[in-house]
């Protein structure tokens, strides 16, 4: 259930802050929302919300339904391809991708954190018939399996791992994974490493195997993210295993 937002304040910015505070009101998973949907979690009035739809619609950011509920529209696509163009890490993620999708023969991709889920950004599928097949944009939750304890690891610890997270059966009974997770220029983080496969051939003592591979990949995308490591600590030691 999502929490009502703080109503925000009457000042000089009170407009534009109650605009982002609807758009802001929309989450994952959302297909749209309705007009007392968006009352609960914006702690905003019905007219002031219809108010602003109107000029949200106006300028492209809101669709207003048959129905009468809303749900974002093309100018939130817009910008958001904007902001990944400017980024440009798919310029980044994907060599490296595919660099461990070669030499491990499975599939690797690269997960990013949107609240309780985790979405596939980027993705390079393994060569085998028999294989993990998501495509970006494919959501999963933040459960046990490795991608997503990757994603909920400060800099802090996440930088001193020195081994990848392992998982087996955490999302899908049939598949296992390793990951690390990615820190940016700004010591935030980016996203996370995963090498995915079927379970029968992804086992922990292959995975094992990649522990060095997958490591040296982080690092140097890292790297070329701007990540300006404290210390660089070499892989080894056992797994941080989840079943």
């Amino acid at each position: 259930m999502v929490k009502a937002r703080p109503r925000p304040a009457v000042n000089g910015v009170a407009s534009a802050d109650r605009v982002l505070t609807v758009l802001s009101a929309f989450a994952i998973g959302d297909t749209a929302l309705s007009l007392v949907e968006l009352v609960n979690r914006t702690g905003l009035i019905k007219s002031t919300i219809m108010r602003l739809m109107v000029s949200l619609e106006d300028h492209g950011y809101i669709t207003r339904m048959a129905d009468g509920r809303y749900q974002l529209a093309s100018e939130v696509m817009r910008l958001n391809a904007v902001y990944q163009e400017a980024l440009d890490l798919e310029r980044h993620v994907m060599p490296r991708l595919q660099l461990l999708a070669e030499q491990t023969g499975e599939t690797a991709s690269f997960y990013v954190r949107h609240g309780a889920y985790r979405m596939c950004q980027f993705r390079v599928n393994s060569a085998h018939r028999l294989r993990l097949n998501m495509q970006p944009g494919d959501m999963r939750p933040m459960d046990e399996a490795a991608g997503a304890q990757a994603l909920r690891v400060p800099v802090q610890t996440g930088t001193a791992l020195e081994q990848p997270y392992f998982s087996k059966g955490a999302t899908d009974p049939h598949a296992s994974s390793i990951a690390l997770p990615v820190y940016g220029a700004q010591r935030e983080l980016m996203g996370a490493l995963v090498i995915s496969g079927p379970a029968s051939r992804l086992t922990e003592e292959v995975a094992q195997g990649h522990w060095t591979l997958l490591f040296d990949t982080a690092r140097d995308l890292m790297r070329s993210l701007g990540f300006k490591p404290v210390d660089d600590k070499a892989a080894g030691g056992e797994s941080n295993a989840a079943d």
